[in-house]
């Protein structure tokens, strides 16, 4: 006979089935795993063996054959642990291999036999519970299975306490899941003095889901902007969190079985290399851009980011996802985020500034700002110029907003694009934004009259604008006009989506 447990791989966020088949053979004292492990997978042996003796249970002294299924499959991470021990003890004869048929397990073993935190426990809780099976995974972890569902879920500190629960003898209870949340908060506009311009642009932004690319020299308030940003985004719904919550698990970064429920705000550094940004290295984990899903990545200093990681943004904007390919491996990640950017006119940061006189302009701008590719600035909906405020005419008798007052607006433009959406049953209802519109969708949503195709047809002509960049004007004008309640677009809201168009 031949024990058997059940456990997981991952191909992104995919958990995949793997049998652990468990044979214990007269022979010479032998431990091998075989079906492709890693070297931390490989590493198992001294842990599960520790573990095991931890128990007060000797040590079998013969040949022991442990196959992970499928074998040209590779297997990595210390997850593998709990799953390839409890197949030792059923050979070993401590545990009736009918006691695990139902499970899957998996946990990291200390050398003492306590059951360490694992990554990935929520996608893996979601695969179980579709394939009709229970999930036996740390103890750490159990307050994330448990919000995949109705799910029979075995969360064991140790493998002593897994051992007597299966036999009856000690019950591990469900972990509980109430008021378990990491809430995250964010600046309020009403710290914002002045920048109605700016301000009116981001709302705009919040309505419809739409890219911005702020411009202005040093200290006009770009950074502080784009922070406040998620103070006036929708809560996020159950699917969305899960969502990102699988993201997180996959990178260790749910703590204490607290699951996030804020919508992301990734703020990266212009040092950024391609692996972190999109995602990679060697285990193909997910990067910024994944972290960034449902909310948003923001991009200070936009110019000094290396042109290689601007542009492997390009495909992530357009489909939403992030297909990262190896010679070994292909993993994709959901990628859907707002992308903000920020950046200066040109290097020393005063081209147009009143104030400050910029030396070598216009060569200095132009070089500068020829660092970003046009494709890239192409997927760009809204491109505003931050400008010099003055603090005293302006400032100090400005009245400022506050995220909350936006916020209301923002919910009730979403709400007309929800109604607008729901009336095409064919609609993909997880992307009911105006920023998503494509296909017959956007003949019927973002019809114009005569004389707004006029006037789109003079600005097409004068900067050259590509396909691309008129779907996207056309998309900001319905935002806008959603905004002012029409059901129509009408001229203004033409013009107003033409002016945040700026060439960079």
């Amino acid at each position: 006979m031949v024990a058997k447990t059940k456990t997981f791989s991952f191909n992104g966020v995919d958990a995949i089935p793997i049998d652990v088949q468990v044979k214990i053979s007269s022979g010479n004292a032998t431990f091998n795993i075989v079906g492709l492990p890693d070297k931390s997978v490989g590493e198992s042996k001294e842990r599960v063996r520790g573990a095991i003796t931890s128990t007060g249970l000797s040590w079998p002294f013969e040949r022991i054959t442990v196959n992970l299924a499928p074998a040209d499959l590779q297997k990595e991470g210390g997850h593998f642990d709990l799953a390839i021990a409890v197949g030792i003890m059923i050979e070993m004869g401590v545990l009736p291999q009918s006691f695990v048929d139902k499970y899957f397990i998996m946990g990291e073993l200390s050398l003492d036999g306590s059951v360490n935190p694992v990554g990935g426990v929520i996608s893996s809780a979601i695969t179980a519970n579709e394939l009709g099976c229970g999930l036996i995974c740390p103890q750490a972890n159990g307050k994330e299975a448990v919000w995949a569902g109705d799910i029979e879920v075995v969360a064991t500190p140790d493998i002593l306490s897994l051992v007597n629960h299966l036999k009856g003898q000690q019950i591990l209870s469900r972990p509980d899941n109430s008021r378990n949340f990491q809430n995250q908060k964010y600046p309020d506009f009403a710290d914002v003095k002045g920048q109605e311009y700016a301000k009116r642009a981001l709302e705009i932004s919040a309505c419809g889901g739409h890219n911005v690319l702020m411009v202005g020299s040093p200290g006009v308030g770009k950074s502080m902007l784009a922070s406040r940003l998620p103070s006036i985004l929708p809560d996020l719904e159950l699917l969305e969190i899960l969502e990102i919550n699988m993201i997180a698990s996959l990178s260790d970064k749910i703590v204490d079985g607290k699951l996030i429920t804020s919508r992301p705000f990734r703020e990266v550094h212009h040092s950024c290399s391609m692996s972190a940004m999109v995602g990679g290295g060697a285990k193909v984990k997910p990067g910024e851009v994944s972290f960034a899903h449902k909310g948003v990545l923001f991009l200070d200093e936009l110019a000094e980011f290396p042109r290689q990681v601007l542009d492997s943004l390009r495909q992530p904007l357009e489909s939403g996802q992030i297909t990262i390919s190896r010679a070994n491996s292909c993993a994709t990640y959901p990628a859907d985020f707002q992308l903000i950017c920020a950046m200066n006119p040109c290097r020393c940061g005063f081209l147009g500034d009143p104030r400050k006189e910029c030396k070598k302009a216009p060569l200095c701008g132009e070089e500068y700002k020829s660092k970003i590719s046009g494709p890239l600035i192409d997927r760009i909906d809204i491109v505003i110029e931050v400008a010099q405020i003055d603090y005293f005419s302006e400032i100090e008798n400005a009245k400022s907003e506050s995220s909350q007052s936006i916020r209301d607006r923002v919910l009730g433009v979403r709400d007309i694009q929800k109604q607008r959406f729901s009336a095409f049953s064919e609609f993909d209802k997880t992307v009911m934004l105006n920023s998503k519109i494509e296909g017959k969708f956007f003949d019927i949503f973002c019809e114009i009259d005569d004389s707004s195709k006029n006037i789109l047809q003079h600005f097409v002509n004068r900067h050259k604008t590509s396909m691309r960049g008129i779907s996207r004007i056309l998309r900001v004008a319905r935002t806008i006009a959603d905004m002012d309640n029409s059901t129509k677009i009408q001229q203004k809201h033409i013009m107003e989506a033409m002016s945040y168009r700026r060439v960079i």
